[in-house]
């Protein structure tokens, strides 16, 4: 979900790009050196473990006032706004395999947990409700009522999730970080990357707007692209509802005056969130 699910729907950025020839100049704000830690570890990783599915790192200055990151630019389109092809559509679902599973598990375990996982999102969102309710649209709080009411009986503030195995994860779900040069798909913005899973990383793919505002995604054709175990199928569903939860409030923010998205986005994800409700 854009800047991973706490981007909110009124005008900001975490960074500035730069795109040259060559390379990808991306200037982070100085709140946001972890940002770029993040970034510069996880292309650092992918460069060792997963060459070619990311850019290459080529220099950083983590400790500027404005941390900067530079890496190589990739050759390809954005996949968001596209109708996805069988093909792919399988070279999606080929990248994000390839990135979950790309970082050796000794590796794994010293790398820090990801920003934006069920817990933040969860107290974030109990923190966002009294503030939403009441302005939103009689179908956007029915929708936000019957979300606060799974969340409240479902078991996502439970801390273990045995036999959930754990990944590498971009952090970050918009489709527009996924390239298509005609061939493969490749991948760009780690600056929320870190420790997670794939029922989570894979909900953030389905259930960001980039997946449906435009050209839906076939979100049964992407997820039967994966091979999960039992407990991965029954938490897909359960994080599915909390990132369409999290999106139903961030979308019931956008600015009249200045909106982000077209008229009605909030009520169309009201509607996906009672259909994964159901």
């Amino acid at each position: 979900m854009a800047r991973s699910p706490f981007m909110t729907s009124v005008p900001w950025s975490t960074h500035a790009v730069d795109l040259q020839p060559g390379s990808v100049i991306k200037r982070f704000r100085r709140e946001r050196r972890e940002g770029s830690e993040r970034e510069w570890r996880a292309l650092t990783l992918l460069a060792a473990y997963a060459p070619d599915l990311a850019p290459v790192p080529q220099s950083a200055d983590l400790v500027a006032e404005e941390p900067v990151v530079v890496m190589s630019r990739l050759p390809g389109e954005p996949l968001r706004g596209q109708s996805l092809s069988a093909q792919q559509l399988k070279a999606l679902a080929a990248a994000a395999s390839e990135l979950y599973a790309a970082v050796p598990a000794d590796v794994l375990s010293e790398i820090p947990v990801r920003p934006g996982r069920q817990h933040a999102l969860i107290a974030q969102i109990r923190a966002w409700a009294p503030q939403a309710r009441p302005r939103v649209s009689s179908e956007v709080g029915d929708a936000m009522d019957r979300g606060l009411a799974w969340l409240a009986h479902s078991e996502m503030d439970r801390v273990d999730q045995p036999d959930v195995p754990l990944v590498f994860g971009p952090g970050d779900g918009n489709l527009a970080n996924y390239l298509w040069d005609g061939s493969r798909v490749r991948v760009v913005d780690f600056e929320d990357s870190g420790l997670s899973d794939r029922s989570f990383e894979l909900a953030e793919i389905t259930e960001h707007v980039a997946s449906w505002i435009d050209q839906p995604l076939d979100v049964d054709a992407f997820l039967g692209q994966f091979e999960l175990n039992a407990a991965e199928r029954v938490r897909l569903p359960e994080v599915r509802r909390l990132l369409a939860l999290v999106w139903l409030f961030l979308l019931s923010f956008d600015d009249p005056e200045r909106p982000r998205n077209p008229p009605g986005t909030a009520e169309r994800q009201a509607a996906r969130l009672s259909a994964l409700l159901a």
